[in-house]
């Protein structure tokens, strides 16, 4: 073996593995402080809710959303595909969680019907309406045109959130750091 071949033998075995490239999924791992641009409009995170059930991964992310003074919420569903949906908080109030109906009229004749109702662990950062690593109840509706009413319950607190399913691909996400 020459000489040339030994030395090219031990600089390769000196040679660093190559580190595996993380990927990223921005559905999921937005921070407070990014950007996002929803069809043509952008939106700095100032809040974010993550919803798990104990001993399993994330299934659904809240993103608050400020512009300006205006806030709003996207939501993301986690599933085969991600299910996104930009909504606006709604006012109003109920007293016990017992009491939720399984079908909302709201004005000018929309009427929604129950699609699910689940019990989560929510995960919070920055301002949003709910405590950290706590019980929170989630009633999911739906009415004609893709239009969606999420209502949110923790200790006593109602969200409702009134808004459109809108498709993946009108999110784009910047990174703030």
């Amino acid at each position: 073996m020459s000489i040339f071949k030994r030395v090219g033998s031990i600089l390769k075995s000196n040679k660093q593995p190559d580190q595996p490239v993380k990927t990223t999924n921005s559905f999921e791992e937005t921070n407070l402080g990014d950007i996002l641009i929803i069809d043509l409009e952008e939106y700095v995170v100032s809040g974010k809710v993550v919803y798990f059930d104990r001993g399993f991964a994330p299934h659904r992310f809240a993103y608050y959303l400020q512009n300006g003074k205006h806030i709003s919420c996207l939501l993301i569903e986690k599933g085969r595909t991600y299910e996104c949906f930009m909504l606006e908080f709604v006012e109003g109030s109920l007293d016990d969680p017992n009491d939720v109906p399984t079908r909302l009229e709201v004005g000018d004749n929309l009427v929604y019907e129950l699609e699910h109702y689940r019990t989560d662990m929510a995960r919070t950062e920055g301002n949003t309406d709910f405590r950290n690593n706590d019980d929170l109840l989630i009633w999911r509706y739906f009415a004609d045109q893709d239009r969606y009413f999420f209502l949110q319950w923790q200790d006593g607190k109602y969200v409702a959130l009134e808004g459109a399913k809108i498709p993946s691909g009108l999110i784009q996400f910047m990174k703030s750091k």
